[in-house]
């Protein structure tokens, strides 16, 4: 066992001593370590003490083998050595002949080395420069245009300079100070284009009536050339043509050019003279440009709104009309011309821009403006009075109509519209020439016209329709029948109709709505407006039975010239009255009314001047005898009949219906009075202040009964069959018979029979009259100075008085009953 491990030992210090001979010497101390670790240290050291005398021996065998070599080498060397320090000597000397030769060689090349170094260099940054030298002329390009506001291909610029040349040379700090530059400016292009825009809507607003005024010219003079168009088609046709190929589109995404992109339908110098465009009075070009800019930038959309928040606005104002509008033509017009300069502009960028603004979005805002400009209308044309400023307000309305027509608005509502102020044109008219009328009845002398000569008689025969073979046959001087305001009030008529005409122009009417219209209008002339003023004239306090006589004359020719205003009317409308639509003239009716107004005036002035004669009266209702003659107030009322009368009877009568109608009147009038005088007197008679009637006074009340009879007989007015007239006075007559002849048993037995005497005496009247004469009768007084010497014939009177009254009352208790 020892033996075994003595042979392990062995071999393991072996092993180790390879190791030591093996390895470095850096790495030998983990071996000895391992040797000083174990318990055979100074065996390890016996071994290693052998191992090295072991080398020692083969080195000195290794020694000895080479020495005699190594001295052959040595002298060998020794001789080299002074073959070399000749060649030490040549070579310095050599060299420092090279080194003489080379400094100025070395000089050269340091300066050539230097020399293309620079070029190096040079070329480098011509390089560079090449790179940044677009982007710094771009970058100026740039700066150039937004100095010169030209936006939108600074905004181009901007573009390519952007994403073409900044890319190139991102690693320049200058670039990345222009690259982050580049929103500023693109922010700073958004906010001047914008400024540009709002100063382009602050200018159109400013001048929107001046871009109306100019498009109303335009569609005026289309009007003048549409009327010619017939007489020169090619001209005009050549010129349209023209002009409507100078009128390009722009395209939606890009203006025209960078400075005139909204001049539109320019036209060739031959065309010089003419209205320019309303368009070409705007310059467009910033609502392009803005409109471009916003959409290369993606905000296209906040653009198009802008402009229509802005538009709506401003149309708002526009629409919007002045208080004192009314006032004068002129501010309608003004008005008109800013809403015609308002749907102009966005009618052209309607066809100029794509989608910057619909066609929903121009509805819209003339819907609006629609409305509101009928409201307006209808609210400021109520204030007018004039009806030559309605006139012009008509045609100013038709024109601001047919210009926007023109432009594809539609204006029916405008159309109907003027049809309602058509009837407050009417009104108006109707109140002028109410007061024209009034003018000619207030100033006529209603006397017929005197003619001297052939000339003034052609003159009235020219302005009134009046056809007389026997006034024509007559010598001069010689009268017509009618006084002036006839032929006055027949030719304002004519005018009234011709202002009917005049707004019915332009109304894009039918000829027989326009008839419809003047006759419709020209009824209400005749049937208001002149019948109220015939009335009025008629019923004036101080109108006289002559002038009333003369106003049934002039309104008899009157209706008589309906038929030719009618011709006048069908002459001017084209429409013939036998059209089944066709209004007929009221003008008959209107015409009766008046002279029927006129007769009964002259039946109750008559009657009023009856009255106050009658007011004269101042009977003595308690006379003993009776005057010789009837009473003075009788004998001058009958005269002023007798007078009166004679007016009628002295009328002109050279057409047939004049005789018939003044004898008519007068028949009338004269049967009028004769009746009212007649109940009058009868009142005056029965009157209940009289309590007491003379036989006397009743004599004395029978001569004015007699002389009003005589009046009758006398027959004051032709035509009347003989005892007619005197029929007015048969109730007072058979009344006074009855008690003057005291007839009473022949009433009292004939009464109720058609053949009675006494028919027309009613039993009521017969008894208050006996009353009155039967309390003079029982009058002490009045009897013992009246009756004194017939004291009998008294009492047998007052008896029969007495019986009488209780038959009357008896009669009139069995008509009650």
């Amino acid at each position: 066992m020892a033996e075994l491990e003595s042979l392990e030992t062995a071999a393991e210090h072996e092993r180790i001593l390879r190791e030591i001979e093996s390895t470095d010497t850096a790495c030998i101390g983990p071996t000895l370590r391992s040797v000083y670790d174990g318990e055979e240290h100074g065996r390890f050291m016996e071994k290693l003490d052998a191992r090295i005398k072991n080398h020692d021996r083969e080195i000195e065998k290794m020694c000895n083998f080479h020495y005699q070599g190594f001295v052959d080498s040595i002298t060998e060397l020794l001789k080299v050595r002074g073959e070399a320090q000749k060649l030490k000597s040549q070579v310095t000397e050599t060299n420092h002949k090279l080194q003489v030769d080379g400094k100025e060689l070395l000089i050269s090349m340091e300066e050539l080395k230097q020399c293309r170094m620079q070029q190096r260099n040079i070329a480098t940054t011509v390089d560079k420069l090449n790179l940044c030298l677009p982007v710094l002329e771009m970058y100026t390009k740039l700066r150039e245009q937004m100095k010169t506001k030209r936006h939108y291909p600074a905004l181009k610029t901007l573009e390519h300079l952007e994403h073409t040349y900044l890319p190139l040379v991102s690693h320049y700090r200058f670039c990345k100070i222009m690259a982050d530059n580049i929103p500023k400016l693109r922010e700073e292009i958004k906010e001047v284009s914008m400024s540009d825009l709002k100063d382009f809507l602050e200018s159109i607003r400013k001048h929107s009536d001046k871009i109306g005024e100019t498009a109303m010219k335009q569609a005026q003079l289309q009007r003048n050339l549409d009327s010619i168009v017939s007489q020169h088609p090619k001209v005009v046709i050549g010129k349209k043509a023209k002009k409507d190929g100078a009128s390009p589109e722009v395209n939606g995404m890009s203006p025209m050019s960078e400075q005139d992109s909204g001049i539109l339908d320019v036209e060739d110098d031959e065309d010089d003279e003419e209205v320019p465009g309303a368009q070409d009075l705007v310059d467009f070009s910033p609502v392009y440009r803005c409109l471009h800019i916003y959409s290369v930038l993606g905000a296209r959309e906040t653009f198009e709104n802008y402009y229509r928040k802005q538009r709506r606005k401003q149309a708002r104002l526009v629409l919007q009309p002045p208080s004192n509008m009314h006032e004068t033509l002129d501010g309608y017009r003004k008005y008109f011309n800013q809403i015609v300069g308002f749907f102009v502009v966005e009618d052209h960028i309607l066809h100029t821009t794509q989608g910057l603004v619909n066609q929903a979005y121009i509805d819209e805002l003339w819907e609006m403006a629609l409305s509101k400009t009928i409201a307006a209308l209808r609210t400021h044309s109520s204030y007018c009075s004039d009806p030559n400023l309605v006139l012009d307000l008509k045609n100013l309305i038709v024109h601001f109509a047919d210009t926007l027509q023109g432009y594809g608005f539609p204006v029916n509502q405008l159309f109907d519209m003027l049809l309602e102020v058509r009837d407050q044109y009417s009104e108006i008219l109707l109140k002028k020439w109410s007061g024209v009328f009034r003018n000619i009845l207030d100033s006529d002398n209603y006397s017929p016209i005197p003619v001297t000569d052939e000339e003034v008689y052609k003159k009235i025969v020219g302005q009134f329709p009046f056809q007389d073979m026997e006034l024509e046959k007559q010598s001069f001087p010689k009268k017509f029948p009618f006084s002036e305001f006839v032929p006055k009030v027949y030719n304002q008529i004519k005018e009234f109709i011709y202002a009917c005409l005049k707004f019915s122009e332009d109304l894009h009417l039918s000829s027989t709505e326009v008839d419809d219209m003047i006759r419709k209008s020209t009824n209400l002339l005749l049937t208001r407006t002149l019948n109220n003023c015939l009335q009025s004239v008629i019923k004036r306090k101080n109108i006289g039975l002559t002038e009333l006589v003369q106003i049934i004359i002039n309104t008899t020719h009157l209706e008589i010239s309906c038929k030719f205003l009618e011709e006048f009317i069908t002459n001017i409308t084209n429409v013939l009255p036998e059209t089944v639509h066709t209004t007929k003239l009221y003008g008959l009716t209107t015409f009766k009314d008046a002279r029927h107004a006129a007769e009964e005036e002259i039946y109750t002035n008559l009657n009023q001047k009856i009255d106050q004669f009658l007011q004269l009266a101042d009977y003595d209702w308690m006379a003993t005898e009776p005057h010789s003659r009837a009473s003075d107030y009788l004998l001058d009322l009958i005269a002023f009949l007798h007078s009166t009368f004679a007016v009628f009877t002295h009328l002109p009568g050279g057409i047939h219906v004049h005789a018939t109608m003044s004898g008519k009147v007068a028949q009338t009038a004269c049967m009028s009075a004769c009746k009212h005088l007649s109940t009058s007197l009868m009142q005056l008679l029965l009157e209940a202040e009289v309590k007491q009637i003379t036989l006397g006074a009743l004599q004395q009340f029978n001569l004015d009964v007699k002389e009003c009879e005589r009046f009758a007989r006398s027959g004051p007015v032709p035509g009347f069959q003989e005892d007619t007239l005197q029929l007015a006075f048969i109730n007072l007559r058979q009344l006074l018979d009855l008690f003057i002849q005291w007839d009473w048993s022949t009433y009292l037995a004939d009464y109720g029979q058609p053949t009675c005497k006494y028919l027309r005496v009613n039993p009521t009247t017969a008894l208050i009259l006996l009353e009155k004469i039967s309390r003079v009768m029982k009058d002490t007084s009045r009897r013992n100075n009246v009756f004194a010497q017939f004291r009998k014939n008294e009492r047998d009177k007052q008896k029969l008085i007495d019986t009488v009254a209780k038959q009357l009352r008896s009669l009139i208790n069995s008509q009650q009953s």
